[in-house]
């Protein structure tokens, strides 16, 4: 039944439109709305919903602040392909305050971001990308002579909701680690209201797009853990769906970066994959639409756990993970055992003579020790006789 309700949108003004200005195919449009259903978790028939709201529901007014950070989830946001950038923000969302993609600068862009947030007062998405610096009043990171402080507590105010992208906002990330001479901290930490949060560094885009999709079509962000991330998408560790996971059971591991075992794809876990204790789903979703095994684990390098506050930018990349289910043991063999040699002439002969010498002295023991006895048992009978003519007396 939900599949013909999804068949019969194919011919729907709406979604043919919306196929048009997304420049897709009426059934590849529905079928980016049914993957985007899927990534989310949801329930048969919620495909329908989702393109109907992509279709028909007004584009969600986006703002987007950037404090402490590299740009780096800016960047893989602009990689995606299902849409592209320029869909996205022309076609999905409506994204009204960025400093990185924006034309405009200085008073012409503050301007625009005080009239979208006036235009959509209770309905615009803020999205902040960067840790919030603290120390001494938050004074390293200003953008139009304001601390990132007080632009985050004025944009807030009359959100409709906030997602932290990527892990610097989330929870201080890079800039929060020690010495953190700055004071950064994720933006929950900045304001009392719910606060979605994305970590990763870079975040995969599919993950902030999925969760736009979720608020777009029922009008409120997805299920959340009790880090603020969306559980369909950090859920389930990175361990579990790892393509190398069988080695992990096996018991197959590289011990160092190049040798046979990691030419041949074995398990990173004994270089330092935090794979077993980060929360993502990157082996699933995978990064930059480049096809079969564009994530790091898949390219050859341990996972990092950027998504894990404590994990990522705090463990040494080469200490092994607490893994969240059961550990190998340190005792696996390697991958190939070295075998032992037949002994040589000399080695033969040197283990010989070592042999006869160990012979000679345990019969050199043995002979004194029987004398030793004998000496002992004659000692014993002189004393005997000794006494006897003294106890008849």
């Amino acid at each position: 039944m939900q599949e013909q309700k999804l068949q019969s949108l194919e011919i729907h003004e709406h979604v043919i439109e919306a196929a048009k200005r997304l420049e897709m195919g009426r059934r590849e449009f529905l079928q980016f709305c049914t993957a985007m259903a899927a990534t989310l978790g949801l329930p048969a028939g919620a495909e329908a919903a989702v393109a109907e709201a992509v279709a028909v529901k007004k584009r969600p007014s986006v703002i987007w602040l950037h404090f402490q950070e590299c740009t780096g989830c800016t960047e893989s946001m602009l990689r995606a392909e299902h849409p592209t950038i320029e869909k996205l923000i022309l076609d999905v969302i409506s994204l009204d305050y960025h400093e990185t993609l924006f034309a405009a600068a200085g008073h012409q862009i503050e301007a625009a971001k005080q009239a979208a947030m006036k235009a959509n007062k209770g309905q615009y998405l803020l999205v902040v990308e960067g840790a919030i610096p603290t120390k001494d009043g938050g004074i390293y990171c200003k953008v139009g002579g304001k601390t990132a402080i007080d632009i985050v507590k004025e944009c807030a105010t009359d959100a409709a909701a906030i997602i932290a992208i990527g892990s610097c906002a989330s929870w201080g990330g890079m800039p929060s680690t020690d010495p953190n001479p700055t004071g950064a901290v994720g933006v929950n930490k900045i304001i009392d209201k719910p606060v979605v949060t994305i970590p990763g560094c870079p975040p995969n885009p599919y993950n902030f797009l999925s969760t736009v999709v979720h608020f777009l079509t029922f009008g409120q962000l997805p299920p959340v853990d009790e880090l603020g991330r969306p559980k369909f998408a950090y859920s389930r560790l990175v361990h579990e769906n790892c393509e190398r996971r069988a080695h992990f059971d096996a018991g197959r591991f590289a011990m160092e970066f190049g040798d046979e075992g990691h030419r041949k794809g074995y398990c990173l876990y004994k270089l330092g994959c935090k794979g077993p204790e980060t929360y993502a789903n990157c082996p699933t979703i995978l990064f930059g639409d480049a096809g079969a095994g564009t994530w790091p684990v898949a390219c050859g390098h341990p996972c990092i756990g950027c998504t894990e506050q404590g994990v990522g930018f705090q463990k040494p990349i080469h200490q092994t993970a607490k893994v969240m289910t059961y550990a190998p043991p340190a005792s696996f063999p390697r991958i190939v055992e070295e075998q032992g040699k037949g002994a040589s002439l000399g080695a033969a002969a040197v283990l010989a003579a070592v042999a006869g010498a160990a012979a000679g002295a345990g019969a050199m023991v043995a002979k004194n020790l029987g004398l030793s006895h004998a000496a002992e048992e004659a000692e014993k009978a002189k004393q005997s006789s000794e006494q006897k003519p003294a106890e008849k007396v």
